[in-house]
Formats: structure tokens, C-alpha cells, sequence
């Protein structure tokens, strides 16, 4: 019997570069949040891709 896994929840646009702040170029995670991103829980990364990041990209515009 196979199971499947559901998707993990992830900015990522296949952009990873840092910035001089810290920031990933292509998603705006920090470098700790993304080393850390696979042991989150789901609410977590849900609230960091719902509220953080879109605050962090204003921000940057």
C-alpha cells in the first residue's frame, strides 16, 4: 500500500539568493526561515507565507 504525503506548503519561487538584509531575493524568507522551513508545522508556514512575507515584500517595493 502506498501513502501519500500532502504537499508541503512553500514560498519558494527557485530564486535563492540573499540579500544584503538577509532576505531570500525570491521568496523573502529569512535564512533561518528557510533552513528551518521543513520542521515547521503547517499553521507556522502558513503564517509566515500569509502575513510575513507579503509585509516583508511591500517593504522591498
Amino acid at each position: 500500500m502506498t501513502t501519500f504525503l500532502p504537499a508541503m506548503l512553500t514560498p519558494c519561487t527557485g530564486v535563492c539568493c540573499l540579500d544584503a538584509q538577509g532576505l531570500c531575493e525570491g521568496c523573502h524568507r529569512t535564512g533561518d526561515e528557510i533552513a528551518r522551513w521543513s520542521q515547521m508545522g503547517d499553521d507556522e508556514r502558513s503564517r509566515i507565507m500569509d502575513e510575513v512575507l507579503p509585509a516583508r515584500e511591500a517593504t522591498r517595493t
